[in-house]
């Protein structure tokens, strides 16, 4: 059997069902992990502590010279946690419109994909086979998060609709790239159009589960919500890292 090389060796995962649940639960319970901790702690070393660990997780994750579940998802729950953070402090600290913050995200992202193509001359998710090429992958994924957390605040909060009718808006406009991308219909445009999506769908209902009714939400509690969310990943990845290994 011909074992393949470290430098034909993807380091990041393949679209499967499993890779997608994971993302919505990853996205979901970074939203509501994010609101526990800085309501429930002192807000300022709980973001540093999570700026800390982001950063161990990314140093974790990109010397890794292929893909590793554990290492892979820890990293992508950091970015929806202290993501999160991040998203609420400039929102408060430079008080920028939701629409304007969308639009900015997608043309940025429009550009890194420009810059992406340009200098590795393929943006496809089959071949993140460098360090560099994971480098542009870990900055589209960031970009997206940034773009799809605007756009969720966008729907449920300057348009008012809340977060159980955002959640079901944006499981039907997420139905549509996914089905493509398992068609492998213009593979990287609608992978990146779903991944993007997953953040306002995870998150819309998370917090539609957690929040009290008076916020139109079930009321099941954040910290709650997060322990369950947290422990449903971990079992998923567990099971995922032993068929890896197998």
């Amino acid at each position: 059997m011909l074992v393949p090389t470290l430098s034909t060796v993807n380091r990041v995962p393949q679209a499967t069902a499993l890779f997608w649940i994971l993302k919505l639960l990853t996205t979901g319970i970074g939203e509501t992990a994010s609101d526990f901790l800085v309501k429930k702690f002192d807000p300022v070393p709980v973001v540093l502590i999570a700026a800390v660990v982001f950063c161990v997780s990314f140093l974790l994750k990109i010397s890794a010279g292929r893909y590793t579940p554990w290492r892979y998802w820890l990293f992508v729950l950091m970015v929806a946690l202290f993501g999160t953070m991040v998203a609420d402090v400039a929102h408060i600290a430079l008080d920028v419109p939701y629409a304007v913050s969308t639009g900015a995200f997608a043309v940025l992202l429009g550009i890194l994909f420009a810059v992406w193509a340009s200098t590795e001359r393929t943006v496809s998710i089959h071949s993140i086979t460098s360090r560099r090429r994971e480098v542009f992958y870990w900055a589209a994924v960031l970009v997206t998060f940034a773009l799809g957390t605007a756009f969720g605040d966008l729907t449920a909060v300057t348009f008012g609709l809340g977060y159980l009718t955002s959640g079901v808006i944006f499981a039907i406009l997420f139905a549509v790239p996914l089905a493509l991308t398992s068609l492998r219909v213009a593979e990287v445009a609608t992978f990146w159009i779903a991944y993007a999506l997953t953040r306002p769908l995870g998150a819309s209902f998370a917090d539609w589960i957690a929040v009290d009714s008076s916020r139109g939400g079930l009321n099941a509690g954040t910290g709650v919500v997060s322990l369950i969310g947290l422990a449903v990943i971990a079992a998923l990845v567990a099971v995922h890292q032993r068929r890896e290994r197998s």
